[in-house]
């Protein structure tokens, strides 16, 4: 888990967690669970709020598509 001052990076770059979820068809608190076991890493703005960089929401959505979750991969690509 990442927590690092989101100042830091390009703001266009950090989604929410609803955007991050809207992108995966879950729940945000899915989105949330991953975060907490590791599986996304965030940093959190200067509230307390995660924010998700995108390059690493990408990342995890390759991580599916190598791993076998197709189904899933495929409705978040339908959005592009």
């Amino acid at each position: 888990m990442t927590q690092t001052h989101p100042s830091t990076r390009q703001h266009d770059d950090l989604m929410a967690p609803h955007e991050v979820a809207r992108i995966f068809r879950v729940s945000p608190g899915t989105i949330t669970r991953w975060a907490r076991v590791g599986l996304l890493p965030f940093t959190c703005t200067p509230g307390g709020h995660r924010r998700f960089d995108r390059s690493c929401v990408v990342a995890h959505l390759e991580r599916l598509a190598r791993e076998g979750d197709d189904d899933r991969v495929r409705l978040a690509h339908a959005d592009d």
